[in-house]
């Protein structure tokens, strides 16, 4: 548990350059898990049919930075066009896909048609911070009497 805390501490210095996903509009508070990470690509054989279709109805297309989370991850946050940083990875990533309902603390990296860098990713316990947006209460037109 030490370990992860130590990774995770160096993970939020290194990645301190994101600190929002806009200007102003949004704000971010960024959790931190670990996880474990997969990669897929958009062929017949690691999907179905509907190749660069996602969960959503995103059409996925080479060079997207998105991922797909097992359906315990929803339950956390990890929904629908969450800001995800992960570990070894520059830039921020979109959850636009769901895994199959038998993965758990899962990710899967979507790398395009590169079989072959899927293959050498392979699986691997990484540090994510995944961003929850916060509602800015003073613009909300609400009041408590």
């Amino acid at each position: 548990m030490k370990y992860l805390r130590i990774k995770a501490i160096l993970f939020l210095l290194f990645s301190s350059g994101f600190v929002s996903c806009s200007d102003n509009e949004d704000k971010w508070v960024w959790k931190t898990m670990e996880v474990t990470a997969t990669a897929y690509n958009a062929i017949e054989s690691q999907t179905n049919s509907l190749i660069n279709i996602a969960a959503w109805g995103d059409t996925l297309k080479p060079g997207m930075k998105c991922i797909a989370v097992s359906r315990d991850l929803l339950k956390k946050g990890l929904k629908y066009d969450t800001p995800v940083r992960i570990e070894g990875f520059e830039g921020i990533y979109l959850v636009k896909d769901k895994m199959h309902s038998r993965w758990e603390n899962r990710i899967d990296i979507f790398m395009g048609l590169d079989v072959q860098k899927a293959r050498e990713w392979g699986r691997k316990k990484v540090i994510i911070q995944y961003g929850v947006k916060v509602v800015d209460s003073s613009r909300t037109n609400i009041s408590v009497k």
